[in-house]
């Protein structure tokens, strides 16, 4: 499962890097990074549950809770890591099915062009996953199945956390 999650990483990366949303080499932001395990097991069964009929918005949901992240780490982290389900507030605020469209309004504050390409852009990260996930052949309902998963969700809401933190100019470059 290691290569996999490495090859999603590597594919997420290069084309995140074609688009100019992330730099060759990428920021390390240990707080964020450190609340990935705790959004996982919040977010995993209602990810799974919309995985069938909604894949894209099952993956790609959480590449905006990587922005959302980001933005906070950014902004008051003080505040916001003292939040103890920070998956839940986030899905809470408009329900699961709308937490993209709060994430992209009120937490990134876009509208406008700039809502409309995050929009697509995310929707073609969890499209290149899906299509990777496919890829692997791998019997659905398995612990291979749900570890895969896992990796995809992994890579997308680490890629969203390095998107978000490059356009509020953090940026990894040779000086």
């Amino acid at each position: 499962m290691e290569q996999f999650e490495e090859q999603l990483h590597q594919d997420l990366h290069q084309f995140l890097q074609s688009m100019k949303e992330v730099d060759e080499r990428l920021p390390e932001c240990p707080d964020v990074e450190e609340k990935w395990e705790q959004i996982a097991k919040a977010y995993i069964p209602d990810g799974i549950r919309e995985f069938n009929d909604f894949p894209s918005a099952s993956l790609g949901w959480m590449m905006y809770i990587g922005m959302a992240i980001a933005k906070f780490w950014d902004d008051e982290w003080e505040l916001y890591s003292k939040i103890e389900d920070i998956y839940a507030y986030l899905r809470d605020q408009r329900g699961y099915d709308r937490m993209d469209e709060y994430i992209r309004e009120d937490v990134l504050l876009l509208s406008g062009i700039e809502y409309t390409m995050l929009e697509k852009l995310v929707g073609e990260c969890a499209s290149r996953v899906y299509n990777s996930l496919m890829h692997q052949h791998i019997e659905p309902g398995t612990k291979e199945a749900f570890n895969a998963y896992v990796s995809c969700l992994h890579q997308l809401y680490l890629m969203g956390a390095y998107m978000q933190l490059k356009r509020m100019g953090y940026r990894m470059i040779k000086m």
